[in-house]
């Protein structure tokens, strides 16, 4: 076996997916993409919001990277099969899915007590049935090419969840480790990251670093509250890289120590 080196985290021949990745722009979704072209993926940027997946393509194509951008309904099961063909025609292949579109924003201030269940069913489809759908949608491609590797986007708020938007979350952290048990022996690895406040434009839109409640979350934190995106993206290309290789049904909390667990 070699010696450890940075080349385990080269993504050169590899082929990701990132979902969410063109909203809202300064979004943790185009940093991921960037970061994943950065270390020589070929990347699919998907959205529900095709204009926005576009520009980032493009970001990442004027770059030197390669990007697609892919429109995209993660709740349905024709589109996220076929973003995976997209994926598959343009670039051959798919070996990494980063599960990162989600409702959050959308969900407000929504309380266990005062949502219906129209708008519990769509959140739950969003947040929890849109990753499985777009890991059944890879997979196969996936384990063709002899494994692969898929992060799903929890939160630091689903530990414990005090939010239906920290109950979405708490459950997509069930499937990592449920997907994490039936893939492995595809050689398909299952992780997911937790970020703390990240400042997002959707991030700061929803709570301001004036707010009590983040100052409480700052304070408490034994480094930075609040970091930009790119701060995630190291956790993420552990994730993905063979310098992950022996890490499967993990998350991993990026948040400043505002999550600790043991």
């Amino acid at each position: 076996m070699p010696d450890f080196t940075n080349q385990s985290f080269d993504l050169t021949g590899k082929v990701a997916i990132v979902t969410g990745a063109g909203g809202r722009g300064n979004s943790i979704g185009r940093a991921y993409a960037v970061a994943l072209a950065n270390a020589n993926a070929s990347v699919v940027v998907a959205d529900i919001n095709g204009e926005g997946a576009q520009k980032v393509a493009d970001e990442i194509t004027a770059a030197g990277g390669k990007a697609l951008a892919v429109r995209v309904d993660i709740t349905d099961t024709a589109s996220a099969r076929a973003m995976a063909s997209a994926a598959a025609d343009a670039f051959g292949g798919i070996d990494i899915l980063v599960n990162n579109a989600a409702l959050m924003v959308e969900m407000g201030e929504s309380g266990m007590m005062n949502t219906d269940k129209a708008q519990f069913d769509m959140f739950i489809a969003v947040n929890v049935w849109g990753a499985m759908n777009c890991a059944q949608a890879v997979v196969p491609s996936m384990a063709a090419r002899g494994g692969g590797a898929i992060v799903n986007q929890v939160s630091a708020g689903a530990f414990p969840a005090q939010s239906l938007y920290g109950v979405t979350k708490i459950a997509l952290a069930g499937v990592t480790t449920s997907l994490a048990t039936e893939l492995g022996g595809q050689n398909i690895r299952v992780n997911a990251i937790g970020p703390g406040m990240t400042m997002t434009d959707a991030g700061l839109s929803m709570t301001p670093d004036d707010t009590p409640w983040v100052q409480g979350i700052i304070a408490r934190c034994p480094i930075q509250g609040r970091d930009t995106p790119d701060a995630l993206c190291g956790a993420l290309l552990l994730l993905v890289s063979d310098a992950g290789r022996w890490m499967t049904g993990q998350t991993i909390n990026v948040d400043g120590g505002w999550v600790m667990r043991y």
